[in-house]
């Protein structure tokens, strides 16, 4: 490991796994895997677009390192997270024969992330997964903590597994070949660590958005870093999202909502929505009396800074709809006895769950965002 790596532990006792975060790290994949589970034979699962930038480095890191490899390469974007995928991953893992110990990477973003995982959870009820995220945001969010799933005409990942991988490889290399858009969207996943919890980082992120989004290589290591640090602390205090973890979902209750209405197409990106739904939950707290609304006007305007969107964006071939909007939030993961579970907040750095808002009270708030 040079000394520009990081190593952060997520401590869930023998299921303990570490994230790695430095440049250059997918050339030495090989070595970290075969530390990590030995030399088994492995599959990786990338989409089109990360395979021909970085599927041949991996597979001849992997071979190097003793490795018997076979890929399977995914059409890219939000469509592939369904069910089909699964099965076809399930298959030609399964064509190879493998035993419990073999390996299952996830090289790329949140869609081969998340259906990578659940793939590993499935496979002979549940064989090695490594997790090699190559976006901003399933660096700091989606390849860490074990949530694992596809969307379904009823919602975002409403099918899926919690399985945790036995290593996070995050090479920051990788998100200098982002589109500065999928830079955005995991941006907006980054600033929802400060304002769960870490005012600080929320003023660092004030402070060097600005160079974090344009590419320099210590503001990106900090913000994963930072990032990865907050989600290890909260998956190991509460794995499966019965209790603090939901934190995680500040601005995701309205923000999935919105993808499933977009039919989860490149409309509206999935870190976009969750910018969006995070002004929109300040802008809940505020309407509930709970929030001052200074705090909820300088969220906004980071975002706005940032080039985030901060309300739902007019189309020429869509009308938003708040009841459909509050039809979907009906379906969320989130909803507890009947009600939907919001991520409130009572300042920056300050939020907190809460099941016992008025559903008048969020209308408002999403007719409001449609309208802007």
């Amino acid at each position: 490991m040079s000394a520009d790596t990081d190593r952060l532990h997520v401590d869930l006792g023998g299921r303990g796994y570490d994230i790695v975060v430095g440049q250059g790290l997918i050339d030495g994949l090989g070595a970290s895997v075969r530390e990590t589970v030995g030399a088994r034979p492995c599959w990786i699962v990338t989409d089109e677009t990360v395979g021909s930038l970085y599927l041949d480095r991996a597979v001849a890191s992997l071979a190097a390192a003793g490795f018997t490899v076979r890929s399977i390469v995914l059409p890219a974007g939000e469509a592939t997270k369904n069910f089909s995928t699964i099965e076809r991953i399930v298959n030609e893992v399964l064509d190879g024969a493998p035993e419990r110990s073999a390996a299952l990477i996830a090289l790329g973003g949140g869609v081969v992330g998340d259906v990578t995982g659940f793939a590993a959870s499935i496979i002979l009820r549940g064989i090695n997964l490594i997790q090699v995220p190559t976006t901003l945001l399933s660096q700091v969010d989606s390849s860490v903590g074990g949530k694992t799933g596809v969307n379904t005409r009823h919602g975002k990942n409403l099918a899926g597994t919690f399985y945790q991988p036995r290593l996070v490889l995050a090479d920051t290399d990788t998100l200098n070949t982002l589109p500065r858009r999928e830079i955005l969207a995991g941006y907006a996943e980054v600033v929802k660590y400060g304002l769960i919890r870490d005012v600080a980082f929320f003023e660092w992120l004030e402070t060097n958005a600005g160079a974090l989004i344009e590419g320099d290589p210590e503001a990106r290591r900090r913000a994963v870093l930072t990032s990865c640090a907050a989600k290890a602390a909260i998956v190991a205090e509460d794995e499966r999202e019965n209790d603090v973890r939901a934190l995680l979902n500040l601005g995701h209750t309205f923000g999935h909502a919105l993808e499933a209405e977009t039919g989860f197409s490149d409309e509206l990106l999935h870190g976009e929505a969750v910018a969006i739904g995070i002004v929109m939950a300040f802008d809940l707290s505020v309407a509930l009396g709970l929030c001052d609304p200074a705090a909820a006007a300088r969220v906004r305007h980071h975002f706005r800074q940032t080039g985030l969107p901060t309300t739902v964006p007019a189309t020429g071939r869509r009308q938003w709809d708040a009841a459909r909007l509050v039809a979907h939030m009906s379906h969320d993961k989130k909803v507890r006895d009947g009600k939907i579970a919001f991520i409130l907040a009572r300042a920056i750095g300050d939020a907190f769950i809460s099941t016992d808002v008025e559903l008048s009270s969020a209308i408002g708030v999403i007719e409001d965002a449609v309208a802007a």
